[in-house]
């Protein structure tokens, strides 16, 4: 186990530049699976959760080509499918919240599918109910296997059809979509997740052969095909890195400029901040916040005290809530968060009321954060990262907290951030890195 020491107060300074989308890496590096061609794909963060996933592909038999530590070519043209059904696979699978998105290409293209519960993330409950009944309406069968805790999914053929999804389930719609790529026929999806990482995914599979229309939208139309060949892709910049950065740079920096953030991807993220008062100057593809020593939050046009919540895409994500309560603990005036869709994610503000932050935990899903506006820092602690979100906020907190405090669990931030007390550090952070 690691952990970070930090030393509060240092000040941020210069130019980073993000890396690439963490939850779009996981699915197009997992639609290498849909064919027996290469497939090259540029950008790839250097991040565990990512890096888990290609160690599990390799495992299966994919040909893993490393150009560079963020360029690879994945080729799926000997599988050991037998390898599926092990031990050992379900074991791996148990860990890694990302092989959930392996069902969708490996029922589209072999009929076939094993996998377990996966892990990742302890924010609450993740269903997968959204996944297997697009599945079955494309006419599988799945059945939960008790004493192993795993699914078993079979098709002999899949069949396009209309399907009305019960959720916008991001890696939900990522996997009937590839799925339903080598389905026969045509298949409807509407409510279908519209995110980014979504819309590269159906850019890479058109590329690779595929039939798919409405991307962008909430109704995608997918057009059955024999087979797939392979094809290059460059994964999107991280927009929650981005949104991280943003946060840091509000509370600590004296001017950062975040570098080639594809802005017109990045959605609600650059308003959320600006709700909270936090002033972001555009400049082509940059981001550019500079240092400012209070920042107020907005109101509604009525008075009635700002309300931030996460909603499907267009919507704010959640997985910057986290940060934007940080950065609001510090704000001048007060803002309400919501969080709708997990209900342990909130959970972590008892480590930032600990430290010193005014927030009120509601309930599961919402905490009123009352906003001191620099007048009193936050102390430093000794904490533990609960989740990969979470622990970028507490990390964010004990950059501007008084004192020296230490960051247990840092393992749940290396799953999503690469080298980042590194990249950091060069800002002018003081990070160390220890074992425990």
């Amino acid at each position: 186990m690691e952990s970070f020491i930090i030393e509060g107060g240092h000040r941020l300074r210069g130019e980073i530049v993000p890396q690439g989308a963490k939850n779009e890496a996981l699915e197009v590096i997992s639609a290498c699976l849909l064919t027996s061609q290469p497939i090259r794909i540029d950008n790839i963060p250097d991040i565990l959760d990512v890096c888990n996933l290609i160690l599990l592909l390799e495992s299966m038999g994919v040909k893993v080509t490393r150009h560079n530590r963020h360029d690879f070519t994945f080729q799926a043209d000997e599988l050991n499918l037998d390898y599926l059904s092990s031990d050992e696979f379900v074991k791996r699978c148990s860990s890694l919240r990302g092989s959930v998105l392996m069902i969708g290409p490996l029922l589209g293209r072999f009929g076939k599918a094993t996998i377990a519960q996966p892990g990742g993330d302890k924010i609450g409950r993740r269903r997968l109910d959204t996944h297997f009944l697009g599945f079955r309406m494309l006419g599988a069968q799945f059945v939960h296997v008790d004493n192993r805790n795993v699914f078993e999914i079979q098709a002999k053929q899949l069949k396009g059809c209309y399907m009305l999804l019960d959720e916008a389930s991001v890696t939900g719609t990522a996997n009937i979509i590839m799925a339903a790529v080598l389905a026969q026929g045509t298949t409807t999806i509407y409510n279908a997740a519209c995110e980014p990482y979504i819309q590269q995914l159906c850019h890479l599979l058109n590329a690779m052969g595929a039939q798919i229309s409405g991307i962008g939208s909430n109704l995608l139309t997918i057009v059955g095909v024999c087979s797939l060949h392979g094809a290059t892709h460059r994964i999107l910049p991280d927009m929650i890195e981005v949104g991280s950065f943003i946060g840091m740079a509000a509370m600590v920096g004296d001017g950062v400029r975040i570098k080639n953030v594809s802005l017109r991807h990045l959605g609600m993220i650059p308003n959320a901040f600006r709700r909270l008062g936090v002033k972001i100057d555009i400049d082509g593809d940059d981001l550019i916040i500079p240092k400012q020593d209070h920042y107020e939050v907005e109101s509604f046009i009525d008075g009635t005290i700002m309300t931030l919540a996460d909603a499907p895409w267009p919507g704010l994500t959640p997985d910057l809530l986290s940060v934007l309560i940080v950065v609001a603990s510090q704000s001048r005036g007060n803002v309400l968060i919501h969080q709708k869709m997990f209900e342990s994610r909130l959970f972590f503000v008892d480590k930032l009321i600990d430290m010193g932050a005014q927030i009120i935990l509601c309930d599961p899903h919402r905490a009123v954060v009352n906003g001191n506006d620099h007048m009193k820092r936050l102390r430093a602690q000794r904490m533990s990262s609960p989740d990969i979100r979470a622990g970028i906020a507490l990390l964010i907190a004990a950059m501007s907290a008084q004192g020296t405090s230490r960051i247990d669990n840092i393992a749940q931030i290396d799953r999503g951030y690469e080298d980042i007390e590194e990249r950091l550090n060069r800002l002018g952070a003081c990070i160390k890195r220890v074992s425990n």
